[in-house]
């Protein structure tokens, strides 16, 4: 098969994922949307989880809201119709056919240009919404996070929408500066890193939207657990992805640091997920204040993989945006 025809395919294949994450992100939403409503909790003394507002003198439940703080009963909408819980069912599979579409989109990408295909922009977020999708469907073989499916599988649509219609590149070759194995070292601990920060921004910003009442979303808790845990993995990948890019800039030209705008956000990203573990460790800070630290780091990956390479001129301005 000619690198003509595989980069064709590689085009076709991206497309089919953008279509089947918008079609898994429509079963996941439907599956949110007619769920079961359930109270924030917290802990109460004796293990006993209540509704936000019951147990303490002078609270009083949101309307509608029972509890019993001696049993630990949590109040709860009504059961969800099945045909909800089978959407649910039906989008995991669907988003599975995605993550296979992207990244089939990704081989014959590597096979067309004989080359680690991540050498430009367009590459690099197809990789990323891969990387994401793919924690996420990881993730959920351990628990049950399919409340995040649809904002991951929106996620990923977008991203690949844009890479499609605004980064979009004919496959070729890359520029010297790319051409050494680095770029499997080091990009790929990139692309790695990201897709689990952004499953733990799409956690932290619901964190912030759910309120204390009867939802849909899960309850606070279980949003930080998933965003920390995501946390926790991601930011050693970026530790080592800070550490190769300095080698391979070291090999590439003759200095390990050379304050390049690339350069100096990573480290800015860098410190701002360490700020969140400190916190975390040290301070004991949970909740809002915690989130709040982990989406500020998450704005800064995002600048860092997007307003870097399209807004400021640099050493890594290789990026072909068009």
């Amino acid at each position: 098969m000619s690198a003509e025809t595989l980069a064709e395919l590689s085009d076709l294949f991206v497309v089919a994922a953008v279509l089947l994450y918008l079609a898994a992100m429509i079963g996941f939403a439907v599956e949110l949307a007619f769920g079961r409503a359930r109270a924030e909790t917290r802990q109460v003394r004796g293990g006993a989880r209540v509704p936000v507002g019951v147990g303490a003198e002078g609270d009083t439940p949101h309307p509608g809201e029972v509890a019993e703080a001696s049993g630990g009963a949590v109040a709860e909408g009504p059961e969800p119709p099945a045909w909800a819980r089978k959407a649910g069912t039906v989008a995991l599979v669907i988003a599975w056919l995605g993550w296979a579409a992207n990244l089939t989109a990704i081989a014959t990408r590597g096979l067309a240009v004989d080359r680690w295909p991540w050498g430009n922009m367009y590459e690099f977020v197809v990789a990323i919404c891969f990387a994401a999708v793919t924690a996420f469907l990881v993730a959920h073989l351990r628990q049950n996070i399919r409340f995040l499916g649809a904002f991951v599988m929106v996620s990923a649509a977008l991203g690949l929408g844009l890479a499609v219609l605004k980064f979009y590149t004919v496959a070729g070759p890359v520029v010297p500066a790319l051409n050494s194995y680095w770029i499997a070292i080091h990009v790929s601990a990139a692309i790695l890193a990201s897709g689990m920060f952004v499953l733990a921004g799409a956690s932290g910003v619901l964190y912030l939207i759910r309120g204390d009442g009867l939802s849909r979303l899960p309850s606070k808790d279980d949003l930080e657990k998933v965003a920390h845990k995501a946390i926790v993995v991601a930011f050693p990948l970026w530790t080592f992805a800070v550490i190769a890019g300095a080698l391979w800039a070291d090999k590439a030209w003759g200095r390990y640091w050379g304050w390049d705008p690339k350069e100096v956000w990573s480290f800015i990203t860098w410190i701002g997920y360490a700020a969140y573990l400190h916190a975390r460790v040290t301070a004991g800070w949970r909740g809002n204040k915690a989130t709040i630290v982990q989406l500020v780091a998450f704005a800064c990956l995002l600048f860092n993989l997007f307003g870097v390479n399209i807004f400021i001129s640099g050493l890594h301005s290789y990026a072909d945006v068009g």
